[in-house]
């Protein structure tokens, strides 16, 4: 797997209970909201383009002939 190497900040605004709910049952999973989170956000680009998320390609070729 090819590791991301750059972050940009993206701030959600979430139900508070929601968040503690998630914050426990990611502490139960031993991991962290940030990288639920993230999961989720490969899921669904790799849902909308038809194809694996691949992090070293641009946005120009990730986008093309898919719009």
């Amino acid at each position: 797997m090819i590791i991301e190497e750059r972050t940009a900040r993206l701030t959600i605004l979430i139900d508070p209970r929601k968040k503690a709910v998630l914050e426990r049952l990611c502490a139960l999973d031993d991991t962290t909201p940030s990288r639920v989170v993230r999961q989720l956000i490969r899921d669904y680009l790799e849902k909308r383009l038809g194809h694996p998320w691949k992090p070293q390609e641009n946005v120009e070729e990730t986008l093309r002939g898919n719009f």
